[in-house]
């Protein structure tokens, strides 16, 4: 198959959506289809075969983020020219526009992941959020209701879509992970790295550096477990525009010699000798359709202490591999505490959370999407 995707963000913007991209093309192609992207263009990107970018301006909202200009006279001779079959869209908005234009002039099958909650990011928009969310929701059911099949990354999710009224048929499939990536993992080089002895516990977050990751939740349980474990460090790792009000947040509470922030991008290998090295994931992101990255920390045996929403509470087992909580710094502390202070529990976790990551590889996860693609061509 020929497939086009249509993203209103990729690299080098950094998300769990661009990594599902990523993901999902690689096994895709793995499998003998051929995957296009259409994307915004950025100005430090790199060429990369196979990539359409579209012009672009920096959102006014983020500056790490660009905005694609929705106008494609163009893109239906590419699509043409490379004998495009399906057109799968990543985002209902700009390109997902484009995305979605196309696919109906050429009549192509059109797919969709709906990999965000849209309704619950309003905090970007300055003005009338209440206003703004039911304007959300109003058109990515609109969306959701052309197209000939939604992709969601959790039962979870599908389910709330259809209680919004979306009737397109729904399927779930998770952004599955590489576990070759974590099968060399240096459990020491974090100690090493940062020259932090073995009594010392290491909590480490990894998310995107904004609002709704809920990181002042992560500083504030911290601070709690800190109190009662003064041998703990946290590692927070990520970009985003949040960055400036968490490094001043950490020196307001006192804990910048207990907390490390890295605001950069780190190769792929770097990211999972942090994730190998600790002894802890936490997490507190409350809108999250899937949160790939608690798969990526459970893929290194790394136990999960999260709040209990949305995508999460379906990515972590209860009791088996980690634990959820309600959202409050006191609940995700009380719970880390028990785990960080109890080394067969945490053993057990570890050892669980390794065969939790084993049931969603990409390859399989690849394979499921491709006889979806396949059963809308038939």
């Amino acid at each position: 198959m020929n497939i086009a995707m249509f993203s209103d963000s990729y690299y080098p913007y950094v998300s769990g959506v661009v990594r599902s991209i990523e993901l999902f093309r690689y096994e895709l192609q793995q499998l003998g289809h051929n995957v296009y992207i259409f994307a915004p263009a950025y100005r430090q990107q790199k060429e990369e075969e196979g990539v359409f970018r579209f012009p672009s301006i920096t959102a006014p909202t983020n500056k790490d983020f660009s905005l694609a200009l929705p106008f494609a006279p163009g893109a239906g001779k590419i699509l043409r020219d490379l004998k495009i079959d399906l057109v799968h869209c990543q985002s209902p908005f700009l390109l997902g526009n484009v995305g979605a234009r196309t696919a109906r002039r050429h009549g192509l099958p059109l797919v969709f992941t709906h990999h965000t909650l849209y309704h619950l990011y309003v905090h970007y928009v300055p003005l009338f959020p209440g206003l703004a969310r039911r304007l959300v929701l109003g058109y990515v059911r609109k969306y959701c209701n052309k197209c000939n099949l939604v992709i969601t990354p959790t039962n979870v999710v599908a389910e709330q879509l259809r209680k919004l009224g979306i009737s397109a048929p729904i399927k779930a499939i998770p952004t599955g992970l590489k576990l070759d990536e974590f099968a060399n993992s240096d459990t020491a080089w974090l100690r090493r790295e940062y020259g932090i002895g073995p009594e010392e516990k290491l909590l480490l977050c990894v998310a995107r550096f904004g609002k709704e990751k809920n990181l002042d939740m992560i500083l504030e349980a911290f601070r709690m477990i800190n109190q009662t474990c003064p041998a703990s460090r946290l590692f927070l790792v990520g970009i985003g525009p949040y960055e400036e009000e968490l490094r001043a947040m950490t020196a307001k509470m006192g804990l910048d010699s207990r907390v490390t922030i890295i605001g950069r991008r780190l190769p792929r290998q770097t990211l999972t000798n942090y994730y190998a090295g600790a002894d802890l994931f936490i997490y507190a992101a409350t809108t999250e359709t899937q949160g790939i990255i608690v798969s990526e920390a459970q893929a290194v045996g790394l136990p999960v202490v999260a709040v209990g929403a949305n995508g999460i509470a379906e990515m972590v087992n209860e009791g088996f591999d980690g634990f959820l909580t309600p959202p409050s710094a006191a609940a995700l502390a009380e719970k880390s505490l028990m785990v960080l202070q109890n080394d067969d529990l945490r053993d057990r976790l570890s050892n669980q959370a390794r065969e939790s990551a084993k049931q969603i590889s990409a390859t399989a996860t690849a394979a499921r999407m491709a006889e979806a693609y396949q059963a809308l061509l038939t």
